[in-house]
């Protein structure tokens, strides 16, 4: 019946692709009391057909998807808990915050114009905080509803390579055990990249973990880096009264995705809320010895030398694959120079039964494009194809307003040499934005000046999280500028800004 599962002999070479290509007997326990741990975990005895090390965003939902195909299928995990940084530290935690923390802001300050006067108004940071983790244990908990739905078995520990297709497991609650997989599936994700010279201790150094698990506002707070996670994190403790300082190396914040013009504005925006920014700025090191934390900086091509004091420095650099204790070298598996494992177009190793999907392997460090390449790699073990397309993948910062995009930026497209036209419509003059005095920002279309296909989208506003998808299905389905516009959206709403942007690009948008 899996005769699909059997490891294919591959003559295809391995792959090293840019940034914008694919990302993609019974069991012997050392214990007094074996019996409680016989039952869940996988034995010696029976080779699974999938073995999953990691279950995180991309090995649970392959996982899942394995299960649902009818897969014998184990995935290891020595977190303790289902969903990986993201749904655990990342992704969740921080959006619950985002909000929660958007909204004292807004109450504090965006009430009286709108007719509502409140009086009294506290910060209760530890509720806040619980509201947090209430959200991640019930998604957590979830998942674990999944596995058992699906019959995928959780094994909690850490695994390693014993050979090619055996992983040895130190359990979490003690003694080890190992499982055998036709099919093996790397999936370990990544961690946050350190700063050299300071000390992340996640209470004054910290990375977007202990960002979200502060007992305090900080009076101070520095953020190295300008990326996505150092503005929202950022952002989170600036509405909840910290003064916030965010030191990036490029001349530009949001990260070499996001467009230009788009980038000023939010800048703009975020400084209007109180964020400072020091752009074009190098740290050079940081004393964390004392009560505060000083960083040293000075401008990127050279000059004088600043320092800054901080009550808690966020360290927001990057992250980089995690791949450590998995026995690598025991079964003849290198990392590239950026320490990640390499891959063909089937997420293949040059061992073809083993296969590597999200943060640990190429492509963004995002969760949706780990999702999407667990679903693939399970169709290419069980049907032998699978599909993801690496130019439609939507990238969203949840600061306030939202940023997001899909496809290319103008710096892109310039660079590559692709003659194209851009059409744009304000926030201001769409009406359902206007009622709710929410009116910063805009949606910008670049199309092909020929063929009017749409090569990317860049959304500033309310809301811009949830409209993107309609970008990234128009992008998906090789949609024009006319094709979105020709399209009737529903009155008044938000997305009717997105229409008029279509609108501007191909001809000319009607309320602007």
């Amino acid at each position: 019946m899996f005769k699909h599962l059997l490891p294919k002999a591959t003559s295809r070479p391995l792959l090293r692709p840019a940034s914008n290509t694919f990302r993609a007997s019974p069991s012997t326990f050392y214990l007094v009391d074996r019996s409680q741990y016989r039952r869940g975990y996988a034995t010696e005895a029976e080779e699974k057909d999938l073995v999953i090390i990691g279950g995180g965003v991309a090995g649970y939902v392959a996982a899942i998807k394995a299960g649902q195909a009818g897969l014998k299928v184990a995935c290891i995990e020595k977190r303790g808990t289902l969903g990986g940084t993201c749904l655990n530290v990342g992704c969740i935690p921080s959006k619950s915050l985002l909000n929660n923390s958007h909204l004292y802001h807004q109450i504090l300050h965006d009430t009286k114009n709108r007719g509502i006067d409140v009086e009294g108004v506290k910060l209760n940071l530890e509720q806040m905080m619980k509201a947090k983790d209430t959200s991640v244990a019930g998604l957590t908990k979830g998942v674990e509803f999944l596995f058992k739905k699906n019959n995928v078995e959780y094994i909690k520990g850490t695994g390693a390579f014993a050979d090619e297709h055996t992983i040895a497991v130190n359990l979490i609650d003690g003694g080890e055990t190992s499982v055998r997989g036709k099919n093996i599936i790397i999936a370990t994700g990544s961690e946050a990249t350190p700063f050299p010279g300071l000390n992340i201790d996640e209470k004054k150094v910290v990375t977007s973990t202990g960002a979200i698990a502060m007992t305090k506002v900080p009076k101070k707070m520095v953020v190295i880096g300008g990326g996505i996670i150092g503005l929202e994190m950022g952002s989170v403790w600036s509405r909840l009264g910290a003064e916030v300082t965010v030191v990036e190396f490029l001349g530009q914040i949001g990260g070499p995705g996001m467009d230009a013009e788009i980038s000023k504005a939010i800048q703009k925006t975020l400084q209007k809320q109180g964020m400072k920014f020091k752009l074009n700025t190098k740290v050079m090191s940081g004393d964390d010895s004392g009560e505060s934390v000083k960083i040293a900086v000075e401008a990127a091509k050279g000059g004088k030398e600043e320092t800054l004091d901080a009550d808690v420095v966020l360290v927001a650099i990057g992250r980089r694959p995690y791949t450590a204790g998995l026995g690598l070298e025991n079964i003849g598996l290198e990392t590239d120079n950026r320490g990640r494992l390499v891959i063909d177009q089937e997420y293949r190793t040059k061992l073809p039964h083993i296969r590597v999907i999200g943060d640990c392997t190429f492509g963004p460090m995002l969760a949706h494009k780990a999702e999407e390449e667990a679903v693939a790699a399970i169709e290419y073990i069980t049907k032998n194809y699978g599909h993801v397309n690496y130019g439609a993948i939507p990238s969203v910062m949840y600061t306030h307003p939202e940023v997001a995009w899909v496809g290319q930026n103008e710096a892109e497209l310039k660079e590559a040499g692709i003659k194209y036209k851009v059409g744009s419509f304000p926030f201001t003059a769409n009406s359902r934005a206007k009622t709710n005095l929410d009116t910063e920002g805009m949606v910008k279309f670049l199309c092909d000046a020929e063929t009017d296909r749409i090569l990317g989208i860049h959304i500033m506003g309310p809301n811009a999280g949830e409209m993107i998808a309609e970008g990234t299905l128009a992008l998906e389905y090789g949609a024009s500028a006319e094709d979105v516009a020709r399209t009737c959206h529903a009155h008044p709403t938000l997305a009717e800004a997105f229409k008029e942007a279509a609108m501007a690009t191909y001809d000319k948008a009607v309320h602007y």
